[in-house]
């Protein structure tokens, strides 16, 4: 009944700010409630408290304890929800697959899958030396095991 309240508040507050979308959400057996948001353009302090104040406001703790922990995705999780593909374009992941690991530049993310765009230094066909190639990789989500964006500094 409590988990049941809590995710009716949750998605009435992601109905009522859809740029924001969940990530994660538990509620552990000492009602600790742990929410992970991410937004398509970021979160803010302010839309954690949005979020917070939408489950904590329309809660009773003289009926139930509990604890809140609201947060954003974090900078280095890896990325599970295709929102966060569209957020991320033009930004260097690391896509991990069944059977690859490639670095490039998120262009475009679909409804189903990604691309990806990438540099390599190869030899040349003929002759010695090597040339600079240009990449691409189409990935499905499905197919994605893990995917981040890579921070430059």
């Amino acid at each position: 009944m409590f988990k049941k309240t809590v995710t009716d508040l949750l998605e009435t507050a992601l109905i009522e700010r859809s740029d924001l979308f969940l990530i994660d959400f538990s509620i552990d057996s000492s009602n600790h409630i742990k929410v992970i948001i991410d937004g398509d353009n970021g979160v803010l302090v302010e839309d954690c408290m949005f979020i917070s104040r939408a489950i904590e406001h329309n809660l009773d703790r003289e009926e139930q304890d509990f604890s809140l922990e609201v947060m954003s995705s974090g900078a280095t999780a890896p990325l599970v929800h295709n929102r966060q593909y569209k957020k991320n374009i033009n930004r260097t992941l690391e896509v991990r697959t069944n059977s690859e690991r490639i670095e490039g530049i998120l262009a475009e993310a679909t409804e189903d899958a990604i691309i990806l765009k990438w540099k390599v230094r190869e030899p040349k066909p003929i002759g010695k030396g090597k040339v600079t190639v240009k990449k691409e990789a189409n990935i499905a989500y499905k197919d994605i095991v893990e995917a981040k964006v890579m921070i430059k500094f």
